[in-house]
């Protein structure tokens, strides 16, 4: 689905159903220098359970047009301007990591929406100098680096629920096809942000954190101080899974998501 947001066209896929505002919604907001297909695994649920789905592709990814937004408040603010683009009245938001940290922005000041689905999110999310120095040149070893920690250690050793499929090979595909240095401006931007705490406590919707358990990017004591913040929230911690739960416990992370967001 074509969309326009300030002026640029924006791609969003529905999972598989035709788009329907006057259904409520799940905008799905993937994390640094990824895009939509992140969410392949969970997005078909909702688009055939009675959702109207959107999982964007956010300004410089994937099929969008750039530039990149290069703040946390920025991508707040897009994802409220997008809302209102699709013509949503009821709607839920589900972000991964930087997009999680977007969605609370969103909430923080957006109204009409219901509830978050934060997975893989921290009171802070600082990046490691030797990360961000080389995502920031466009080094391939930013993706290696991402790519080792992303993942619990149970994908390092296969483990794939796709026979055949290699975790950790696709996402250092998805991160290498991303646009020249985009992956820079989104570590920086998550580097740079330092009010998600304050967001977290003026968020008035529900919110669920979804965390891996073995998560070594935003570990589960992280979430935890997080969610002491906001008094309406609940925690859904997925066993054996990393920071890049989607992929690695599809399943379970779509029953956190159903959870969170069903109406």
């Amino acid at each position: 689905m074509q969309l326009e947001v300030g002026n640029r066209r924006v791609f969003a896929a529905t999972g598989g159903q035709p788009f329907d505002p006057s259904r409520p919604a799940v905008v799905f907001v993937h994390g640094a220098g990824m895009d939509h297909t992140v969410w392949a695994l969970q997005t078909r649920w909702f688009a055939w359970h009675g959702h109207a789905v959107l999982a964007v592709d956010l300004p410089g990814h994937g099929q969008s047009e750039g530039p990149p937004l290069d703040t946390i408040p920025a991508m707040g603010d897009w994802l409220l301007e997008l809302v209102a683009a699709a013509g949503c009245s009821r709607t839920a938001l589900a972000g991964h990591s930087m997009g999680a940290m977007a969605a609370l922005a969103a909430a923080r000041h957006g109204t009409g929406i219901t509830a978050l689905a934060l997975a893989g999110i921290g009171a802070r999310m600082p990046v490691h100098p030797d990360l961000l120095a080389a995502a920031s040149d466009g080094d391939p070893r930013a993706w290696d680096l991402i790519v080792a920690w992303g993942y619990g250690m149970p994908s390092h050793f296969g483990a794939s629920r796709m026979p055949g499929l290699w975790l950790q090979g696709g996402g250092r595909s998805l991160l290498a096809r991303g646009p020249d240095r985009v992956l820079g401006t989104d570590l920086a931007a998550c580097d740079a942000y330092g009010s998600v705490a304050d967001d977290a406590a003026a968020v008035a919707c529900p919110v669920t954190f979804v965390v891996g358990e073995q998560d070594r990017m935003t570990p589960p004591a992280a979430a935890a101080e997080l969610a002491g913040r906001i008094v309406n929230s609940r925690t859904i911690v997925i066993p054996g899974a990393g920071h890049m739960m989607m992929a690695e416990r599809p399943d379970e992370t779509l029953d956190a998501l159903i959870t969170a967001l069903r109406e």
